[in-house]
């Protein structure tokens, strides 16, 4: 019997436990908690009307090492999967060791109090669940998660080594508002207003967030879009481990409506994360402004259109230059009649869904820290195609991105 606990009840969360409760196979037992139940507890009944499955729930506080252990131990799971918020990575971490289970997430670790991305955190945890014989998958979204699996896909098939990544996330979708974020805002925030880093010529190189842009076309009538660059954790963790990559960049499309939004939030200070004093009390502004925004979980019945998220690689093969797109496209309102959710949310928890089952099957079992690049990309691939994520390969195709 194998036994699952996910952690978080928000859309992503939400994502996971419907498609885990798809493959009854694989995920024998599934609990999902939070530190609000009532969300978990509203999921499951979801799950129980659409499927006839039942899954558990529990209430923890993420935040809390000996909170998170007393759950582990009293239900005995094999696999935690981690959808919580990515400040809460590695008290997790630190739960599994504890309580020697395996563990994964969608999203790397970041400081509450500072907005920086990166692996480090969690790479250092390497000894310890190498020696323990447990297993931590890093970034099991999508992107992280399937832009890594595109990439290595691409560099196993097409190529003898690969010299440039552009991973493009386009979300071709209209909720309708004025202002929302697909995901979590105080997360999407912090990610899009960031200093962008893109790497090239062995080092990572700096510039203003936003500042660079292009306009891309989707294949198969998705739209053109207007794609700036901006930094992604999966930057840090392909640069290391193609390092034949000579230039590697993430971009990603906003409207004018939402920048614009953006940028007049940012300048009366609403974007910020230090606390403020007001009436009396400590407040972190984009925590507020959290409150005042729609819950992206409440997206899925009103958003239109579908997203196009890929992977331009360039390199060789047999001496030969050569150029592969490796994409999926996902329509808004199919994920919303499968699931009842909206393709953001749809298309980070069905990669962290096939992750886990690639660990409970034992394709990918083995103790360390891994970024999913390290893995192998074919048995991955072949379940995003059985699972809801069907993706093409375009060779040589007609872009001319910025280089």
């Amino acid at each position: 019997m194998k036994k699952v606990l996910i952690i978080g009840a928000g859309g992503v969360g939400q994502v996971v436990a419907h498609k885990c409760a798809q493959v009854p196979e694989v995920f024998n037992e599934i609990i999902l908690a939070s530190r609000t139940e009532s969300k978990c507890i509203s999921i499951a009944a979801q799950i129980k009307k659409s499927m006839g499955v039942e899954i558990a729930t529990a209430q923890v506080d993420a935040d809390d090492v000996d909170e998170l252990v007393v759950l582990l131990n009293q239900i005995n799971v094999d696999l935690v999967i981690n959808v919580a918020l990515p400040y809460q990575d590695l008290t997790i971490m630190d739960a599994c060791l504890i309580a020697k289970v395996h563990y994964m997430d969608t999203a790397n670790y970041e400081p509450l109090d500072t907005a920086k991305f990166e692996y480090s955190w969690q790479w250092d945890y390497q000894e310890k669940f190498e020696k323990a014989g447990l297993m931590a998958l890093l970034g099991s979204g999508f992107d992280p998660g399937a832009t890594n699996m595109f990439t290595a896909y691409a560099a196993k098939h097409y190529f003898d080594e690969i010299h440039t990544l552009d991973i493009i996330d386009v979300n071709g979708g209209d909720h309708g508002y004025a202002f929302a974020t697909n995901f979590n805002p105080e997360i999407n925030i912090r990610e899009v207003t960031a200093e962008c880093r893109h790497w090239e010529n062995g080092l990572f190189v700096e510039s203003a967030a936003l500042s660079t842009s292009q306009q891309f076309t989707c294949p198969d009538e998705v739209g053109s879009f207007d794609i700036y660059r901006m930094y992604h954790e999966e930057l840090e963790s392909l640069t290391k481990h193609y390092p034949t990559l000579k230039k590697a960049q993430f971009w990603m499309s906003f409207g004018e409506s939402y920048l614009k939004h953006l940028e007049v939030l940012g300048n009366v200070g609403l974007t910020g994360i230090k606390p403020i004093e007001f009436q009396g009390e400590k407040i972190v502004p984009i925590q507020f402004l959290k409150a005042l925004l729609p819950d992206p979980s409440t997206l899925g019945p009103r958003t239109k259109g579908k997203t196009c998220i890929g992977c331009v690689v360039t390199g060789v093969k047999n001496g030969e230059e050569k150029t592969v797109y490796v994409y999926n496209i996902k329509d808004h309102q199919d994920c919303y009649q499968e699931v009842e959710s909206q393709a953001i949310s749809y298309t980070t928890g069905v990669p962290a869904m096939i992750g886990a089952k690639m660990i409970l099957e034992g394709k990918w079992l083995k103790a360390g820290v891994w970024n999913m690049e390290q893995l192998d990309p074919d048995p991955f691939m072949e379940d995003m195609n059985k699972y809801g994520l069907p993706w093409k390969v375009i060779e040589n195709p007609n872009f001319n991105l910025m280089k």
